[in-house]
C-alpha cells in the first residue's frame, strides 16, 4: 500500500508544477498578472527564506535574577516591621529596647541550633532542601584525622582550633616531620589572628581564662591607653613567637602575619622591632605590613610631627621597596592622620590627590576620615559643610560596596555635620545618596542606623515644616527607626513651633506604643504644651482624654514619680474640658503624693466651682489649700466670700480660713 501512494503523491507533485507554470504564463500576458516588480519581490522573499536563521546568543541569569525582579516591583512597607522579624510574629519590636532584645535573642537561637546540629550531625542526616542547601546542613566541627600528619595540621587549621593546631605542630616537629611553608603560614594566620586563643565558635558560652582577667584588673587601675580597648592582647614569648623563632628559614609572609597580629592585638613597639629585623634580613615588605605599620604610627610616636615623619618614611619605603600601596594603605593614612593635629588638613589633601594619581578610587571610609580631619567641633562646623558639599558632589549617583571596615561610619558623620550646621538641603542630598541601590547597607548595624536616622530626624525637626516632619516621621519609623526620648522630644517642639499642638493625643499614642511613657520628663513636657494655653472646645476635649490617658499609665506604674507640675497640667486640662469631677480627684493626688498645688490651679479651680455655681466645692478647695498651708488660703477665702452665694455655716469656714491666713499689718 505505501508504494502506490508515494507515486501517486510524485504524479500530484508533478501536475500541480505544471499547472503552476501555465497559469503563470498566462498571467504574465494579462494585464493584471505579475509584473517584473512583483516576481523580484517573490524572488527575494523566496531566498530569504531559505537563508539559515540566526540564533540569538544565550544569556545567562543569576541564580538570584527571578528573585530581584520581583523585589524590584515591590516598594519598602514603612508600616512593617523590620523584615528579619517578619518570620515570627511573636518577635514583633515595638520599641528600640525590644529591638535590641529580640534581635539578640532570635541570633542567640539560631547559634545555638547551629551548635547543636554542628555537634551532633549524625542526628540530622536528612536533606529536606530541594535543590541542596549546603548552608542548612551541618558543618563539619570535629576533628576526624587524629594520626599525627600535615592533613591533620591543616583540618585544624581549617577548623580554627588553635591549641589543636599549635598540639599538631609540635607533634610533628617531634617526629622529625618537615612541615610545608604555605602550611605553616595558615598556622601563623591563624594564631596571630585570634592572639594564641581558641575563638568562640557559633553557640559556645563565651568565657573569660583566669589570666586574661587578671589582665582586665591590670588595665582598670592604670591610665586607659588605646590598647585598653582591645579584647585581648598581645602575650609576650607566644606561640607565634615560638614558633617563628623555630623555623630553619622566614620569608617575607612570616614577618607579614606576626607583625599585623602585633599591631592588631596592641603590640605596637614590637610590631616595629620586628620590622626592623626583616629589614635586617634582606626582606621586601608587602602591602599588608606596610599598611598596619602606618595604622600603628600615632601610638609609638608622642608629638603630631613625629607621627607624621614616621608616616612619610614608611610611604618613602614602600616607594623604594616597589611595593605599590593599595585603598586600604591610603585609609591607613588618613586614619593615622586623624591623630596628627595640625598637620592633619594640609597632609590629608595630598593623600587624597595622590591616591587619585595612581588610579585608587577613595572609599567611603576614605572620606569618612577626611571629614573628621577638617570637622573638629561644631564651632567650625560652617566652614567644613564646602567640604561635606564636594565630597557629596563627587559621590552623588553612585552605588557602593564595603571595600574598608569603617565604610559604614560616613553616612552617621556627614549626618552629623549636617545637623551641626543645620543644611537641611546637605541632609536630603546624603539621604538620597542612602536610597541609591543598595547604599542603605552601609549604613552599618542596627545601632549606626539608628544613630543616622535620628539626626537626620532631629535635623528635620529643626529646620524642615511640620507636614513635611510627619511625612518623614510616617516613612520612617517603626520599619527604620525607633525614635529615643531625645527624637520625640525634638518632634514635639516642631508641632509647638507649627503650632500645630492639636497632634499631640495621637503623638502621646505614639509615646506609648514606643514604650517612652515611662519617662517622666517626656510625659511633663507633652502635658506642659497641652496645658500651656487654651483652645477650641474640640481640642480642649481630646487634650482631656489625652490626660487621663497618661493619669491612667500613672496609676498601673507606682514606680513612677508624679511631679507637681504634671499633675497641675493634668488638672488644668480636666478643669478646661468641665470634667471638675476627675479634675477633683487630681487634687486629691497631690495631698498623697506630698505635692503642693500652684496658686494659679487652685484659682482657676474656684473660677469652675463660681461658672458651674457649686459654692459647697469652693469651700472644699479652701479647705484644702489650708491644709496644705498655703500662704494664698487667705485670698481664696476673700475671693469666695465675695463671689459665691453662701449659707451662713459656709460664709463663718471661710471667715475663720481669711482671718487665720491673713497676713498682719
Amino acid at each position: 500500500m505505501a508504494a502506490p501512494g508515494r507515486h501517486i503523491g510524485h504524479s500530484m507533485q508533478r501536475n500541480g508544477r505544471f499547472l503552476l507554470y501555465n497559469l503563470e504564463q498566462l498571467l504574465g500576458h494579462r494585464g493584471f498578472g505579475w509584473t517584473s516588480a512583483l516576481r523580484q519581490q517573490a524572488a527575494e522573499a523566496n531566498k530569504e527564506s531559505t537563508e539559515s536563521v540566526i540564533i540569538p546568543r544565550k544569556k545567562t541569569w543569576s541564580k538570584e535574577a527571578v528573585l530581584e525582579a520581583l523585589a524590584s516591583t515591590v516598594s519598602r512597607d514603612p508600616t512593617a516591621y523590620p523584615y528579619q522579624f517578619q518570620d515570627d510574629p511573636y518577635l514583633s519590636p515595638r520599641t528600640s529596647t525590644e529591638f535590641k532584645l529580640f534581635s539578640l535573642s532570635q541570633e542567640s537561637g539560631r547559634s545555638a541550633a547551629k551548635f547543636i546540629i554542628n555537634n551532633n550531625p549524625k542526628l540530622f542526616t536528612k536533606d529536606f532542601a530541594e535543590p541542596h542547601i549546603p548552608c542548612l546542613m551541618p558543618e563539619t566541627v570535629s576533628l576526624r584525622l587524629e594520626e599525627v600528619s600535615e592533613e591533620a595540621l591543616k583540618e585544624r587549621i581549617t577548623l580554627r582550633k588553635v591549641t589543636a593546631a599549635v598540639d599538631m605542630y609540635d607533634q610533628l616537629l617531634q617526629a622529625g616531620t618537615t612541615v610545608s611553608m604555605e602550611t605553616t603560614h595558615s598556622l601563623l594566620d591563624l594564631i596571630c589572628l585570634y592572639s594564641d586563643r581558641d575563638p568562640v565558635q557559633d553557640g559556645e558560652p563565651q568565657t573569660d581564662d583566669a589570666e586574661f582577667g587578671e589582665e582586665l584588673k591590670k588595665r582598670k587601675a592604670r591610665v586607659r591607653r588605646a590598647s585598653d580597648f582591645l579584647k585581648f592582647t598581645w602575650k609576650e614569648n607566644n606561640n607565634a613567637e615560638r614558633i617563628f623563632n623555630l623555623l630553619p628559614e622566614r620569608d617575607t609572609r612570616c614577618y607579614s602575619a606576626l607583625i599585623r597580629g602585633m599591631v592588631k592585638h596592641g603590640a605596637y613597639a614590637k610590631a616595629f622591632s620586628m620590622y626592623t629585623d626583616m629589614l635586617n634580613n634582606r626582606l621586601t615588605a608587602d602591602v599588608h605590613i606596610f599598611s598596619a605599620l602606618i595604622s600603628a604610627a600615632p601610638d609609638v610616636r608622642d608629638k603630631f610631627n613625629e607621627r607624621w615623619d614616621l608616616i612619610a618614611e614608611l610611604l618613602n619605603q614602600m616607594n623604594q621597596q616597589k611595593v605599590r600601596p593599595n585603598l586600604l594603605t591610603f585609609n591607613s593614612v588618613l586614619k593615622s592622620l586623624r591623630r596628627c593635629g595640625f598637620l592633619a588638613k594640609t597632609q590629608a589633601l595630598h593623600t587624597l590627590n595622590e591616591m587619585k594619581a595612581l588610579g585608587i578610587a577613595p572609599s567611603l571610609a576614605s572620606y569618612d576620615h577626611i571629614l573628621a580631619v577638617f570637622y573638629k567641633s561644631a564651632s567650625s562646623a560652617q566652614n567644613n559643610t564646602d567640604i561635606l558639599q564636594e565630597v557629596i558632589a563627587e559621590l552623588e549617583g553612585r552605588i557602593f560596596t564595603c571595600q574598608d571596615p569603617d565604610d559604614v561610619l560616613f553616612f552617621s558623620s556627614a549626618m552629623r555635620i549636617c545637623l551641626d550646621s543645620k543644611d537641611l538641603e546637605l541632609g536630603y542630598k546624603i539621604q538620597s545618596l542612602v536610597d541609591v541601590g543598595e547604599n542603605w547597607r552601609l549604613l552599618g548595624d542596627s545601632f549606626q542606623q539608628s544613630i543616622y536616622y535620628g539626626r537626620f530626624f532631629n535635623l528635620l525637626c529643626m529646620m524642615e515644616h511640620i507636614d513635611v516632619v510627619l511625612k518623614w516621621y510616617k516613612q520612617i519609623i517603626p520599619s527604620l527607626y525607633y525614635p529615643n526620648p531625645q527624637g520625640m522630644r525634638d518632634l514635639l517642639q516642631a508641632l509647638d513651633t507649627d503650632s500645630r499642638l492639636d497632634l499631640l493625643p495621637s503623638i502621646w499614642k505614639d509615646i506609648k506604643t514606643l514604650g517612652h511613657d515611662n519617662k517622666p520628663d517626656l510625659v511633663e513636657e507633652l502635658l506642659g504644651l497641652m496645658a500651656r494655653e487654651k483652645h477650641s472646645p474640640e481640642v480642649q476635649e481630646s487634650f482631656a482624654a489625652c490626660a487621663l490617658d497618661v493619669k491612667s499609665v500613672f496609676d498601673l506604674r507606682p514606680s513612677i514619680e508624679w511631679s507637681a507640675a504634671s499633675l497641675s497640667h493634668i488638672t488644668t486640662l480636666l478643669l478646661r474640658a468641665n470634667k471638675t469631677r476627675q479634675a477633683w480627684e487630681m487634687l486629691q493626688l497631690f495631698k498623697a503624693r506630698n505635692r503642693v498645688p500652684s496658686e494659679g490651679l487652685l484659682n482657676n479651680f474656684l473660677s469652675v466651682c463660681h461658672s458651674d455655681g457649686d459654692p459647697q466645692k469652693a469651700v472644699e478647695l479652701v479647705q484644702l489649700s489650708a491644709a496644705f498651708c498655703l500662704p494664698t488660703t487667705w485670698r481664696l477665702a476673700k475671693r469666695a466670700l465675695a463671689e459665691f452665694d453662701l449659707t451662713e455655716e459656709q460664709r463663718a469656714i471661710l471667715s475663720e480660713l481669711e482671718t487665720v491666713g491673713e497676713p498682719s499689718d
